[in-house]
């Protein structure tokens, strides 16, 4: 969990500056351009659901209604692609009737009124609650109102495919697993709380780097992270070779608890942070150099003489900091078990921390989210835009 800007600290991040430097990222609009981009899906249910609704007024019957003004038949659908600025939409199903009588006018609406479409469903994936301007929108297409049930439907077609990724099979087997939680605020009525964003994110045997699974909870728990955990379990993962964690207790039940074979790295960042906490400001930038230099030793003997050094340096004079030092302290050396390329990426969850800070300049634009669905859902769909480098995995 990331530490409190407030939290005076000269560390710097383990890692951080390896990192390759991250794509320039999109403005406002360019923001609200890729949200259209994923509405492509939710316009084409749109569309079809009203060109639907306008052949069952064209022959006065409902699916499977007998009534005696029918006027006509139904006879299937044929498809087609259309072309819109806000996307290609391929394979759009047309409905047809028996006679050839039926002519769809949402073509020529929707070329009228696309830019309203699309900033409708914009507004509505990010929200989660705007149907009733999407309604007063597919009304202008129609001529009529739709149904509350054809608008209910698209609300829903929005999150299909953040499901479809969240329960997407997973390999067997990965190299690093990286797992920390990340704040943000969701609205609920005229309170805004702050939900926290359970995320693994993992590395596969070949270096490569994919979100696995996130959870939105209240607050960190081990009931919440034995939830993600599991639900890795449930979709493939049998085998990593790494965790690294910070040092939240419910966390790190979790972990001893679903992987209790797997070798476990505390990040170090946040373990240093936590140490400089304890120091005054005045000798800070001092230990913190000393703190820094026993991880960044070549072998761990080295390593281990370092850290040694320091507990009896200061045992005394900062017995708080030395206490913070020495919790978990089994797990502090980990790193050294993998080959030495490996270490600047697994000494911290500093992985998951950059990532989340590209979605929340990209997410700038939202004040707060008004769900913990719709707030899922958008941070899933930033993050398909973000690349994840490669790094060496030995």
């Amino acid at each position: 969990m990331p530490v409190p800007k407030n939290k005076p600290t000269t560390v710097t991040p383990e890692g951080s500056t390896s990192e390759p430097s991250p794509p320039a990222l999109p403005e406002q609009e360019e923001f609200r351009q890729h949200l259209r981009r994923l509405a492509v899906s939710a316009v084409q249910v749109l569309i079809e659901q009203v060109m639907r609704e306008e052949l069952e007024q064209c022959i006065g019957a409902s699916w499977g209604e007998c009534t005696p003004n029918r006027r006509g038949y139904r006879n299937g659908s044929y498809s087609r692609d259309l072309v819109t600025p806000t996307g290609r939409i391929e394979d759009l199903s047309v409905p047809r009737d028996r006679e050839g009588q039926f002519h769809t006018q949402v073509f020529e609406r929707y070329s009228r009124y696309e830019p309203e479409v699309a900033e409708a469903l914009t507004e509505m994936f990010v929200s989660g609650t705007s149907t009733h301007k999407v309604g007063k929108v597919a009304e202008k297409l129609m001529g009529v109102a739709p149904s509350a049930s054809a608008v209910s439907r698209l609300n829903q077609t929005l999150t299909e495919q953040y499901e479809a990724w969240r329960e997407r099979p997973l390999l067997g087997h990965y190299r690093i697993l990286y797992l920390d939680g990340i704040h943000f605020a969701v609205r609920h009525g005229t309170q805004t709380d702050a939900t926290m964003i359970l995320t693994a994110l993992g590395v596969d045997l070949e270096g490569n780097r994919e979100v696995l699974a996130f959870r939105a909870c209240a607050e960190e728990s081990k009931d919440g992270w034995s939830c993600l955990l599991q639900d890795l379990r449930t979709r493939g993962v049998s085998e990593v070779d790494l965790i690294i964690t910070d040092g939240h207790d419910g966390l790190l039940a979790a972990v001893g608890a679903l992987f209790p074979a797997t070798l476990r790295q505390r990040c170090l960042v946040h373990k240093q942070r936590n140490v400089m906490n304890a120091i005054p400001k005045r000798e800070q930038q001092e230990v913190a150099t000393e703190l820094a230099g026993i991880f960044k030793q070549e072998k761990k003997e080295e390593a281990w003489l370092n850290l040694t050094a320091f507990k009896a340096k200061y045992r005394q004079r900062y017995p708080e900091a030395i206490r913070s030092l020495i919790e978990d302290e089994e797990h502090l050396l980990t790193f050294y078990a993998f080959p030495q390329v490996m270490h600047r990426y697994i000494r911290s969850t500093n992985a998951i921390e950059s990532l989340f800070s590209n979605v929340r300049r990209r997410t700038d634009p939202i004040d707060t989210f008004t769900t913990e669905t719709s707030c899922l859902t958008i941070v899933w769909a930033v993050m398909q835009d973000i690349r994840l480098p490669k790094i060496p995995v030995g």
